[in-house]
C-alpha cells in the first residue's frame, strides 16, 4: 500500500529524514524524526516458535498542515520532538507542498482517504496520535469520527468551521470585490501579487508579524506567483469553506481530544475552539492568548512539549465508549 521511493539521510545538524511515499495512490513527501521503524520493532516468539515483531508502546505523532501550507510548517516542532526522542512524521497533503495534485471533485473526502492511509501505515509501528493545524485540524477531527481508524488521541489546532473570522466567512460568500478580482480583463502583474502576499501572509500566520521567519513566509508567497495561481487558490478556498459546512459529526469522536485555540488568530477565532470543546464534552481545551493561527511557528518549543505530553497521556488511556452526552449536546447545539 505504501512504498518509500527515496530517502535523504539527515545531516548531523538536521535530525529530520526526508522521504517520498505513496498513500492511497498519492505520491507525497514525508518528514520524519525519531527511531527508524527497524529500530522500533523488537522480536518476540510467536505461539509456535516463530518470531514476530512486538508492537512498540511508545506513541507516534502524525502531523497535518493547513491550507496552502506544507509539512515544512512542522520543521521547528519536529526538531524539538527529535531532541525528546519522540517518533513523528509530517506529510504534504494532496494538492500542497510536493504532493500530487488533488483530483476534480470534493476536496475533504480525498484528504480523508489519504489521512486514513497514513494512519494505518503508522499504526503498525505504534499507537498513533494525530495532530493538525487549521485544515489539518479539520482532517484530524474527521479522522477521529471514523471508528475504524487506529487513533489513540487527537490534537486539533485552530480548526475552521465553527466560529470563523470575517475573512474566512468572506471567502465563503465570494462577495463582489473577489468576483471582480477574479474576472479582471487584464491580470494583475505577478510582482504586485507577490508584494501584497509578502505583507499579508505574516499577519495571517503569526501572532506578531514582525518576528515572522522569512523562510516560512516565502513558502506561502511562492504559492501566489501570479494572477492565475491566486485566482485558482481563491476558488479552491471557496470550495473548502463550503465543504466545511457539512464537515463534522462530532458525536462520533470518542478518542481523547485536545482543542487548542489561539487568541491572536486572525483566521479562526478562539471562540471557534471554545465551541468545539463544548460540542465534545470529554475534550480538553487550551487557550493561548499569545499565539496566532500557526502556533507551531510562533512557539515550536511549547507545541513540541504539548504534543509530547498529550501523546504520552493519550496512549495510556483506553479507548472510550461513545458518551451519550456528546450526541445530546451536538443535537442541542444544532
Amino acid at each position: 500500500m505504501t512504498a518509500e521511493q527515496r530517502v535523504a539521510p539527515p545531516t548531523p545538524a538536521d535530525p529530520i529524514r526526508v522521504g517520498y511515499r505513496r498513500f492511497a495512490g498519492v505520491r507525497t513527501r514525508v518528514l520524519e524524526v525519531g527511531p527508524r521503524p527497524a529500530e522500533q520493532a523488537p522480536v518476540r516468539p510467536g505461539r509456535r516458535g516463530a518470531k514476530r515483531a512486538a508492537r512498540p508502546s511508545a506513541p507516534r505523532l502524525v502531523l497535518l498542515h493547513g491550507y496552502c501550507d506544507s509539512a515544512d510548517t512542522w520543521r521547528p516542532v519536529l526538531g524539538e520532538l527529535a531532541a525528546a526522542g519522540v517518533a513523528a512524521i509530517a506529510v504534504d497533503l494532496p494538492g500542497f507542498g510536493e504532493a500530487e495534485a488533488l483530483r476534480p471533485g470534493a476536496i475533504l473526502p480525498q484528504l480523508d482517504t489519504f489521512t486514513a492511509a497514513v494512519l494505518r501505515e503508522q499504526s503498525v509501528l505504534g499507537r498513533v496520535v494525530l495532530a493538525g493545524n487549521s485544515l489539518g485540524g479539520t482532517m484530524s477531527l474527521r479522522a477521529a469520527q471514523n471508528p475504524k481508524l487506529p487513533i489513540a488521541g487527537v490534537v486539533s489546532i485552530a480548526a475552521p468551521g465553527f466560529v470563523d473570522s470575517w475573512l474566512v466567512r468572506t471567502v465563503g460568500r465570494y462577495p463582489l470585490p473577489l468576483r471582480v478580482y477574479a474576472s479582471l480583463p487584464l491580470p494583475v502583474p505577478g510582482f504586485l501579487v507577490r508584494a501584497v502576499a509578502e505583507q499579508v501572509v505574516p499577519r495571517l500566520l503569526y501572532a506578531d508579524s514582525s518576528v515572522a521567519d522569512s523562510t516560512q513566509v516565502r513558502r506561502f508567497t511562492d504559492l501566489f506567483p501570479d494572477y492565475r495561481a491566486t485566482t485558482s487558490r481563491l476558488a479552491q478556498a471557496k470550495q473548502l469553506v463550503e465543504e466545511l459546512g457539512q464537515a463534522y459529526q462530532l458525536d462520533k469522536v470518542t478518542a481523547p481530544l485536545l482543542v487548542v485555540a489561539c487568541g491572536k488568530d486572525r483566521l479562526v477565532s478562539a471562540a471557534s475552539g471554545r465551541q468545539l470543546h463544548a460540542l465534545v464534552p470529554h475534550s480538553r481545551l487550551l487557550v493561548r492568548d499569545d499565539w496566532g493561527h500557526c502556533p507551531q511557528l510562533d512557539d515550536p518549543i511549547e507545541i513540541g512539549e504539548l504534543l509530547t505530553y498529550f501523546a504520552a497521556g493519550a496512549c495510556r488511556t483506553k479507548r472510550r465508549t461513545r458518551p451519550a452526552a456528546v450526541a445530546a449536546t451536538a443535537e442541542a447545539a444544532g
